[in-house]
């Protein structure tokens, strides 16, 4: 490659906010996103929450002359939502479902008949290999009873390991995304420290957008103000995050956001704000390419998040059987009763009356039994990622009690993406 290699990337991300039947304007919104990406003529737009196929393909169709390559990320009962449009050729794509995503029982949410997902797509540029990761966590509904925040951290955990164990052989990583994390949250610190990605909002120089980067406001028609309420000036958490391995250099130059309208007719294209960074990737010599050792304040820092981590994840672990051991007693009281129903029943006293309790202590055995599964999974599943980061967590004690000077693999891999098989 050549030493004055440099390339430029224009990149757009959006929440399209596009739910069938039940997001307002949803056609004239997909047809004027559909006009804008066209007229800017991004290398990459990333989209969150085109719920429909239906969608996809009409955007497939208007964006074909100015995007040749697309790809839609189906999973769950109706979709991830997850889509992506290019300028230049997909070498590769797969995903990765999350494997705790809400409650079956909150329907109202809907979150886990989504089959949220992340998505990878890897491009060739210029001899340079991209791997782009485009994903939506689950959403958080109450930041002050949260019940899902123990999903979304080991969602983060999920993403970040994904994005790891994949990305070792390329340059440059791009995310983007609404993770549904506030920029001090746990979920997003521990994903940045463990990946090592920027944020293009933190980093880049030249920012152009809403207050303080935030990507719902109040100001948008969308919005459910009263979400809202205790931020006057609305929630950063959608995000462009970057990285590039040694011999490269990445920065943003630009980023910008919409602002509660469409930068053309004034009407939103969603509840989300649009984010559009423009990322330049250029050659190091080997001789100026910067040491990839941590220092002893950022090797404390990671501890203490894959702790803070640990102990979210091992209290998630700890309601989660407690919801089993729940359901296994009722499964018990449920058997016990079918019992003296069918007791009652060939006794022929109150057969009228079992015979009526029967239906709804079948139903109630059934409930139970699902809830005792679901959660029982769910503790597996918690209980797998904590392990993970019981895992690291002592790898990265081992590296700051050593030093400096040996460091393990563990931690370079997060700078790196090297080869280490095991963190």
């Amino acid at each position: 490659m050549k030493p004055t290699f440099s390339l430029r990337l224009r990149i757009f991300n959006l929440n399209c906010w596009a739910i069938p039947y039940l997001s307002k304007h949803r056609g004239d919104r997909m047809k004027r996103l559909g006009d804008f990406l066209n007229m800017e003529s991004f290398d990459l737009a990333l989209l969150e929450e085109v719920w429909s196929e239906q969608d996809f393909q009409y955007l497939r169709q208007k964006l074909l002359p100015t995007y040749p390559a697309a790809h839609y990320f189906s999973s769950g009962v109706i979709g991830s939502g997850l889509c992506v449009f290019s300028k230049h050729p997909i070498q590769e794509f797969t995903q990765h479902v999350y494997t705790l995503n809400g409650y079956p029982y909150m329907i109202h949410h809907g979150d886990w008949f989504c089959g949220k997902a992340v998505g990878l797509l890897v491009l060739h540029l210029s001899g340079l290999v991209l791997n782009v990761y485009v994903t939506h966590l689950h959403a958080e509904y109450n930041r002050q009873k949260d019940i899902y925040l123990t999903h979304r951290v080991a969602q983060a955990w999920e993403l970040a390991q994904f994005i790891h164990h994949t990305s070792k052989k390329a340059d440059v990583v791009l995310l983007c995304g609404d993770l549904n994390l506030h920029p001090k949250d746990l979920g997003c610190r521990l994903l940045k420290e463990w990946t090592g990605l920027h944020d293009a909002y933190l980093e880049t120089q030249d920012f152009k957008g809403s207050e303080e980067g935030c990507t719902m406001l109040p100001e948008n028609c969308y919005v459910n103000q009263r979400e809202l309420e205790p931020f006057p000036f609305g929630i950063r958490i959608d995000y462009v995050l970057y990285k590039a391995v040694s011999g490269f250099y990445i920065s943003c130059k630009t980023l910008r956001t919409t602002t509660g309208r469409d930068p053309h007719s004034g009407t939103p294209l969603s509840d989300h704000e649009a984010l559009m960074a423009t990322l330049c990737v250029r050659h190091i010599p080997p001789q100026h390419t910067p040491s990839p050792t941590h220092g002893l304040a950022e090797r404390s820092r990671l501890v203490s998040i894959l702790k803070e981590a640990w102990i979210e994840l091992d209290l998630g672990v700890a309601q989660a059987r407690w919801w089993t051991t729940f359901a296994g007693y009722v499964i018990g009281l449920g058997l016990l009763l079918l019992a003296l129903l069918c007791a009652l029943a060939a006794g022929g006293g109150v057969r009228e009356v079992a015979i009526l309790l029967w239906t709804p202590s079948v139903g109630l055995l059934l409930g139970a039994g699902a809830v005792y599964i679901f959660h029982m999974q769910e503790a597996k599943g918690l209980s797998g990622a904590r392990a993970e980061l019981q895992h690291v967590l002592g790898r990265a004690r081992e590296a700051q009690d050593l030093g400096p000077e040996s460091q393990p693999a563990l931690l370079l891999g997060q700078q790196e993406g090297d080869g280490t098989e095991e963190q």
